[in-house]
């Protein structure tokens, strides 16, 4: 018997089809529900000028979507997500960071928080250590965890392509306890 006579397997493809239509038709109404949407400033913060939609305190979703990058004092264009700042966070923050193809963050640590890192795109050398005498290779699709205070300097590996990561952390102001080491350079 073949596959498509099979009735198991001619529910499946029925089944998928189904998916993918509904899919197409939740994508079109959301679409066109956020375009009503009307977005609730907050600032002042660094996400200032992204779309916040929903009114921070008030026991809803907050959704935020960042419409420009800043400069992280550790050197690496952020989109900021959540913080305390643009979305009433008060225990973690959530960005997007890019590392520029060829270039390294200045080395630096988290006073306080913990750092959990999704890798999106690129390759990346993360040194790390009280000399950052370590080293790990990661890649996109891996995920890292960085201790509190722990000094590190993540270095892009690809010299055409930038490198992606999510990266959260326990602290809702995470930039307030970024600390250079030694100047941001290798010690």
């Amino acid at each position: 018997m073949s596959a498509r006579s099979h009735p198991i397997a001619t529910n499946r493809i029925a089944t998928n089809r189904f998916r993918s239509r509904l899919a197409s038709l939740l994508g079109r109404a959301l679409l066109l529900a956020s375009a009503a949407i009307q977005p609730i400033a907050v600032g002042p913060g660094p996400a200032s000028a992204d779309l916040v939609i929903g009114k921070p305190g008030d026991g809803g979703i907050i959704t935020v979507r960042p419409s420009e990058t800043t400069t992280s004092r550790q050197q690496l264009q952020q989109f900021v997500g959540i913080s305390g700042a643009n979305s009433g966070a008060r225990g973690l923050s959530l960005n997007r960071v890019v590392i520029p193809p060829g270039k390294s963050a200045k080395a630096h640590r988290h006073i306080g928080s913990e750092s959990a890192i999704y890798i999106i795109q690129g390759t990346v050398l993360t040194r790390y250590g009280d000399n950052l005498q370590w080293s790990v290779i990661n890649g996109a699709g891996d995920f890292l965890f960085i201790p509190a205070g722990v000094p590190h300097q993540p270095t892009n590996l690809s010299s055409t392509q930038p490198a992606v990561a999510i990266v959260a952390r326990n602290d809702p102001n995470e930039q307030e306890h970024v600390e250079l080491i030694n100047g941001g350079a290798k010690p």
